[in-house]
């Protein structure tokens, strides 16, 4: 491999761009060519960033290691192209809609020793990562997560489960070495509305909401401890962590009103771009051969729970629909 790790990115839509956009900043990193079927569009972004619009063939014998950020449905045909022109693929989320073919890319890619990357981009959030050093010291109980907001002007074809509570499934599953136990989950707004629970073989819960169809948009995280409760927000990218709960009883003008004070500490999050993280770790994985955060198991185990959910929620609907009458 040159000095430089030459990349480059298959589907250059919404996401796919800024692919494009952070390969070209970072130093270590040489943006060598984009594709996409839309050519006009594969010319723009090539043309934005400085670079070459190329046939996939091409830019995949080209590059040592490239990003997938094509539409989840043909994941597998590029991801697959990609691991017999033995090129390091970064696949975004999520991996796979069969979990079967996700175990076979990760067991083609493991055979030919190349690093394979799910696009989990928010276990490269500045918060995720120094809730990391948090949780050391942390006994959980309980998780919860919300990933909430209106409607988005982008391919939605996926489920609301694979397209946006996916990033919690895989932070959460993450944060524990516990197997699941248990899955259930409701969903309204034709789908678009979820609300799952999982529990854990260690007693661990965790409740986990997505919605395309809420007016605020919201990417928060919980983590109820015994002695302690951590709030991670995603967009603000900060970590409160209350602890020393006093409750008391206050007396005003005649009136007893009940409170609670506590001590709130907040960790140093290091603010910067998660994508910059996560295309900066998969760059340094391709030229040392090292297993990134959220290799291809990674990402596979949560395609698995994924669909888990996705049953859950069709079998609570169908209950609904055969219920008897009153």
């Amino acid at each position: 491999m040159s000095e430089r790790v030459r990349t480059g990115v298959v589907g250059v839509g919404s996401m796919g761009r800024h692919h494009a956009r952070v390969y070209s900043e970072l130093p270590s990193v040489e943006l060598v060519g984009v594709n996409d079927v839309d050519n006009e569009q594969a010319e723009a972004v090539a043309g934005q960033f400085d670079t070459a619009a190329r046939d996939r063939e091409s830019l995949l014998a080209e590059v040592d290691a490239v990003s997938v950020a094509v539409p989840t449905r043909f994941h597998e045909e590029v991801a697959r192209e990609a691991i017999e022109a033995d090129t390091n693929v970064l696949v975004e989320k999520p991996f796979v809609d069969d979990p079967e073919v996700g175990r076979e890319l990760v067991a083609a890619a493991r055979a030919r020793g190349l690093v394979l990357q799910v696009g989990h981009i928010e276990r490269f959030n500045p918060a995720i990562l120094a809730l990391g050093d948090v949780m050391a010291d942390v006994e959980p109980i309980a998780f919860a997560a919300r990933r909430q907001g209106p409607p988005v002007d982008r391919d939605t074809s996926d489920s609301v489960v694979s397209d946006l509570m996916i990033h919690d499934i895989d932070v959460v599953c993450s944060l524990t070495d516990a197997g699941v136990e248990r899955v259930s989950a409701a969903g309204a707004a034709d789908g678009d509305h979820v609300v799952a629970s999982i529990e854990f073989d260690d007693g661990l819960v965790a409740s986990l909401t997505a919605s395309r169809v809420t007016q605020e948009r919201v990417r928060d995280l919980s983590v109820t401890a015994e002695d302690c409760h951590v709030e991670v927000d995603y967009m603000d990218q900060s970590v409160d962590i209350h602890r020393h709960s006093l409750p008391e009883y206050v007396a005003t003008n005649g009136d007893v009103r009940y409170r609670h004070e506590s001590v709130i500490e907040r960790p140093t999050v290091e603010t910067g771009e998660p994508l910059k993280n996560e295309l900066d770790e998969f760059a340094e994985a391709a030229r040392t051969g090292d297993r990134p955060r959220t290799a291809g198991e990674e990402g596979l185990r949560a395609v698995e729970l994924a669909t888990r959910i996705e049953r859950a929620v069709e079998r609570d609907e169908r209950e609904l629909t055969e219920a008897p009458s009153a």
